[in-house]
């Protein structure tokens, strides 16, 4: 019964997909973000959103949480019509979209020849991350959640491997040694460090515990290298910065509880620079 439920949603999305080529990146984009609005609420419970945002800014009052879920939604339908754009991306023939802030930086690890864990979390179309730091010639694994519907996964892996990060790395346990495999050849690691981990810790975000990846924690304690941090900010609907922050060095004696602590505060300062551009969807603090 799941699988046939599966199929058809299959189905939906890629006729959406199919419209959003043919409509060009400006229009599928904002029709996206229309279709978002009206069909994401029927998917996640409003409940969990709605309770996360109250640990994030208790006293928020009833119309901001209203404008910061409709935003998220209209966040949601503009990345699945830009799915179809992510070959125009990597190719640069959509250039004019993107700004990269910080670039130096992410130039300066290529010519370290040195590898680096990229973090991030999801930050309106995050899939951009990797796409951008493999595009810029940083050789590259990342790691990914493979999606519940096999039908649709089969497609986001195609266009993951093909055009965002060739060396894409399934979150979990197999996952983890894979990485290091990768990193000990020379090739850095991009993680979202905003996804609940079973195998995590507990670590503070707004206050609240939240379990949390060691990942970046436990490749800074064993090859002492850089935490790169990297984040997307999405302009007038259509239009993306990559920022690429001063990267951040860790005492390799520092312990994987406040090295994860500290990366999860960074996260919190992006969350609060605008609630609108995150995903809060995810049942991030059950424990």
């Amino acid at each position: 019964m799941k699988k046939i439920k599966y199929f058809f949603e299959f189905l939906i999305i890629f006729i959406f997909l199919l419209i959003f080529k043919i409509a060009g990146y400006r229009i599928a984009s904002n029709l996206g973000n229309s279709i978002g609005k009206i069909i994401g609420p029927r998917f996640r419970s409003k409940k969990v959103i709605i309770d996360n945002i109250k640990k994030f800014k208790p006293e928020i009052k009833e119309d901001e949480i209203n404008h910061i879920v409709e935003k998220m939604w209209g966040n949601f339908g503009r990345i699945l019509a830009e799915y179809v754009y992510i070959p125009e991306f990597r190719k640069r023939r959509l250039d004019n979209y993107i700004k990269i802030e910080g670039l130096e930086n992410l130039k300066k690890i290529k010519n370290s020849g040195k590898p680096t864990v990229f973090i991030s979390g999801h930050f309106n179309n995050f899939e951009l991350m990797a796409m951008v730091i493999e595009r810029e010639g940083v050789e590259l694994s990342a790691v990914y959640r493979p999606l519940n519907n096999k039908f649709l996964n089969i497609l986001m892996e195609y266009l993951r491997k093909n055009y965002i990060c060739k060396n894409q790395i399934k979150k979990g346990l197999k996952g983890v040694r894979e990485a290091l495999k990768y990193f000990k050849s020379g090739k850095s690691l991009a993680i979202m460090i905003d996804q609940r981990v079973s195998e995590g810790i507990n670590s503070k975000l707004f206050g609240k515990n939240a379990l949390t990846t060691t990942i970046p924690a436990q490749f800074v304690k064993k090859f002492d290298c850089v935490i790169q941090p990297v984040y997307i900010q999405r302009n007038e609907g259509i239009y993306f910065e990559v920022f690429f922050d001063e990267h951040l060095s860790f005492d390799k004696n520092e312990s994987i509880e406040n090295i994860t602590n500290k990366l999860n505060h960074w996260l919190e300062e992006k969350i609060a620079k605008n609630p609108t551009q995150w995903i809060w969807s995810h049942n991030r603090w059950k424990l």
